[in-house]
């Protein structure tokens, strides 16, 4: 069976739509018309990934994508949005989507931004030559269990977020510009580059002490970021 994907809109032929072209992909798909409604179908079957309509009557995208974050904070969201304003796109990165696409959008660029992040959130067979656990000080990461920790509690990350994070302390020292890590961690060759900066801000939220003063994740003026490890080296 494949992926269970799970579409919020309360648009009927933009859900037929995405439907029919998952469904070709292989997925099987769930259809609800509004947030309560997608909801109450995520909390009775829990999907493999989440499309939903920022804006909806009712509860809105946003709303359910707060809610989402807290319950469950690495169920996969790719956002939709006919607004198309750039500060729209970044609230819904703010609130913790993973990817978005603006309306009117092509249905195969969705169902690829779509496999794109089911294969990131999936996994790999474990690579002896990779370190499988990463440390930093305080700050750990198990990538094959996708669980990360601070001070020894553990991190709410989105999966975009943890995989930022890993790829970042696996490459210390090197800046990486906001192009790169997009292709990098998300896959695109193209993109808007501000869904790089929202997922640094919100991972420094989480693992900087103070994300104002950040001491792993390091701005580089005219480049990008930067990771460097507080302990000298993140440790496999």
């Amino acid at each position: 069976m494949g992926h269970r994907v799970l579409v919020v809109d309360d648009d009927p032929t933009v859900s037929d739509v995405v439907r029919r072209y998952l469904e070709q992909d292989g997925c099987e798909v769930r259809l609800a018309a509004d947030g309560a409604d997608g909801l109450a179908a995520i909390a009775a079957q829990r999907p493999d990934l989440v499309v939903l309509d920022l804006m909806m009557p009712g509860i809105d995208g946003l709303e359910v994508c707060r809610r989402l974050r807290r319950q469950l904070p690495d169920l996969p969201v790719i956002m939709l949005t006919a607004l198309g304003e750039e500060a729209d796109r970044v609230l819904g990165l703010e609130v913790g989507a993973d990817d978005y696409v603006t309306k009117p959008f092509s249905p195969r660029e969705l169902v690829l931004r779509i496999r794109s992040v089911l294969r990131r959130t999936a996994g790999h067979p474990p690579n002896p030559a990779v370190p499988a656990k990463l440390v930093d000080a305080e700050l750990t990461v198990d990538v094959t269990r996708r669980l990360a920790g601070l001070n020894g509690a553990a991190l709410s990350l989105t999966g975009r977020e943890f995989d930022l994070l890993v790829f970042l302390m696996r490459h210390p020292g090197r800046p990486w510009s906001r192009t790169e890590l997009l292709d990098k961690v998300w896959g695109w060759q193209f993109g808007d580059q501000s869904t790089v900066t929202v997922h640094i801000r919100r991972l420094r939220e989480k693992v900087e002490k103070d994300p104002a003063e950040p001491r792993r994740i390091r701005t580089v003026w005219g480049v990008g970021y930067r990771y460097d490890p507080v302990a000298g080296g993140a440790q496999p």
